[in-house]
């Protein structure tokens, strides 16, 4: 078995500009890799809704991606103030968002839901007051 292809981000908090360039460019390095169009959505659209979460939530993260010969791992880490309810925030059209956040057109309440719905695999690790980390596994 060949060694993992990794990839490492800084997801920059509050940034809306650069929010979702981390997706973009594992987008294109699966691309370049020869996966599907399938697998490179499913990671694309998973990891994109994660970056918008640390965004919105935490000031951002960490995005660290790790490509192997079954699966592709997304881990998605962050200092932010952690979840309080993760039953309540995976039920489509919840949402924490500030109104100001809202105007932009986030927060729309489907950032968790949609992660869950394009991974094979999703487990939340959070706790009040220290952060969240989210791993995704999809399947090859």
């Amino acid at each position: 078995m060949p060694e993992p292809i990794r990839f490492h981000f800084d997801v920059d908090g509050e940034n809306f500009t650069s929010a979702g360039e981390a997706s973009v460019a594992v987008k294109k390095k699966l691309r370049q890799l020869g996966y599907s169009p399938d697998i490179i959505r499913k990671v694309s659209i998973a990891m994109y809704e994660g970056e918008i979460n640390m965004v919105i939530h935490a000031n951002g993260g960490k995005a660290d991606v790790e490509v192997n010969d079954d699966e592709i791992v997304i881990i998605l880490a962050d200092t932010g103030p952690g979840i309080p309810n993760v039953e309540l925030a995976m039920q489509e059209g919840y949402s924490t968002a500030r109104d100001n956040i809202r105007a932009l057109g986030f927060g729309a309440g489907m950032g968790l839901p949609n992660m869950k719905k394009y991974t094979d695999e999703m487990k939340i690790d959070t706790e009040v007051g220290v952060g969240t980390t989210i791993t995704m596994k999809v399947y090859l």
